[in-house]
């Protein structure tokens, strides 16, 4: 596991345990040996599951893909995750996903475990044929340990409805009279999939920054004002700021796109989107850019962004083309980070000038970044808060299929925001009143239900 997460873990479990009310029973020697059982089960997977996919290309040569599938934790219900298409999966990020899955599900009151998938390609370099032949092996090589209530796969980078529909048929063919609906999640709405699921993950993330700053803000603003919490006080200024809020961006796929998008039209705040950035460039504008139109030419061109001054002419765009990791560094109010994980690092943190950031990605800023941030009193709304839409959709989905009864996409969205404000009202009040950061607060109420779970359940003997 990342030494992040378990380092969190362990202390969230040191609060708890120095904490006589919880598990107010386990004493002594006792409570020690149960602190050291929780220690050795959260930080270690159940199950990890490798396979080298043998994939017969169109050109007539083999290859032999990679594979994994880890299931962390099933304390709190079947094990769910999504499964990542990348060249840079690997068995240390999978395993160190799945917890945050075990986390973050914890955290929202949803009755799934951890799990994650990864397998090593970049999914550009194989026509669609071999794709979906990809998809189908993976199904075949894990079939046994896969299944509605058993471990139920959903897109993340790289992967997305087309790839889980071909899934789902590949587990109804070899998993015949069996249900097969809830299987997988992230689906396109012919297959049984829930409007909403694609945006659910970005929507969310926005959701996040723009409850805190403006509903929790103004109906706590007398509260706030009052205490000398300095993320607080951080909050207050910002959410007071005399001028438009400037938001950046990092990374245009689904969940940095339609966050762009959300930030681009929120009514709620006073802002504009002044940088946007992919794998190949950032785009600014002190005045704001165009975000529609650049989401219409990403979902175009495999969500590249237009990177020549020809490009943006053609589009009527006006901004200025800077190296991709400028949007890291430029002077404004807010950046989300939605790209891939460890971008923000000890070696560049001093760099970063945002006053807030949100994790729409996982594991975007390292340990040692993050308490270098917690310094400087800059507010990180972590991944595990931050960017459970697009798990609480596909919670919503798998109800629907067992329910074979669909939700219309204002029902979903309903049903997301008010599930993301219930675990936003049960965890800030203990953020600005505690010296812990959000992350740290997020963990330790995600720990404390899976550890009360886990010593009720008799799994700590």
């Amino acid at each position: 596991m990342d030494l992040q997460t378990d380092e969190i873990i362990g202390q969230s479990l040191q609060v708890l345990k120095e904490t006589s009310s919880f598990l107010s029973d386990v004493n002594g020697c006792h409570r020690d040996q149960v602190f050291d059982s929780l220690a050795a089960i959260l930080s270690t997977p159940n199950k990890v599951h490798k396979a080298f996919l043998r994939i017969p290309l169109e050109n007539g040569n083999v290859r032999r893909i990679p594979a994994y599938r880890i299931q962390h934790n099933d304390t709190l219900g079947p094990y769910k995750g999504g499964i990542r298409f990348h060249e840079s999966v690997n068995e240390t990020e999978v395993a160190n996903l799945a917890a945050l899955m075990t986390l973050k599900n914890a955290l929202h009151e949803i009755p799934f475990g951890g799990g994650k998938g990864g397998i090593i390609i970049n999914p550009q370099h194989y026509t669609a044929k071999e794709l979906n032949l990809i998809c189908k092996k993976y199904v075949q090589y894990f079939n046994d340990i896969l299944g509605p209530d058993k471990d139920i796969p959903a897109p993340d980078m790289g992967s997305g409805e087309r790839e889980m529909d071909w899934m789902m048929s590949e587990y109804k063919s070899i998993n015949p009279g069996k249900p097969y609906l809830g299987s997988f999640t992230g689906k396109s709405t012919v297959s049984g999939g829930s409007l909403g699921r694609k945006e659910a993950t970005g929507k969310g993330v926005y959701f996040s920054f723009r409850y805190m700053l403006h509903h929790y803000a103004n109906d706590h603003r007398e509260w706030l004002t009052g205490t000398d919490n300095r993320f607080a006080r951080s909050l207050l200024a910002l959410a007071d700021h005399p001028r438009p809020l400037t938001v950046a961006v990092q990374g245009f796929g689904n969940v940095g796109a339609v966050a762009a998008l959300e930030a681009h039209r929120c009514s709620y705040l006073n802002g504009k989107v002044v940088a946007v950035s992919d794998r190949n460039v950032t785009l600014f504008h002190a005045d704001g850019l165009p975000v529609p139109v650049l989401y219409e030419y990403s979902s175009r061109h495999w969500g590249d962004l237009p990177k020549t001054a020809e490009e943006l002419a053609t589009l009527g765009v006006h901004a200025q083309i800077l190296d991709r990791e400028q949007v890291l560094f430029l002077d404004v109010d807010v950046l989300f980070l939605a790209a891939l994980q460890d971008q923000v690092r000890e070696d560049n943190v001093e760099q970063v000038r945002a006053r807030f950031i949100v994790e729409g990605a996982n594991a975007p800023i390292t340990g040692k970044a993050d308490a270098a941030l917690a310094n400087r009193d800059i507010i990180v709304i972590p991944d595990i808060l931050a960017n459970a839409g697009g798990v609480i959709v596909s919670y919503f989905e798998w109800l629907q299929d067992r329910e074979t009864q669909f939700y219309d996409e204002e029902q979903v969205y309903n049903l997301l925001y008010g599930k993301m404000q219930g675990t936003m009202k049960g965890i800030l009040p203990a953020f600005f009143a505690d010296g812990l950061t959000l992350r740290q607060n997020c963990y330790k109420h995600a720990v404390k239900k899976l550890s009360t779970a886990l010593y009720r359940q008799g799994k700590l003997f």
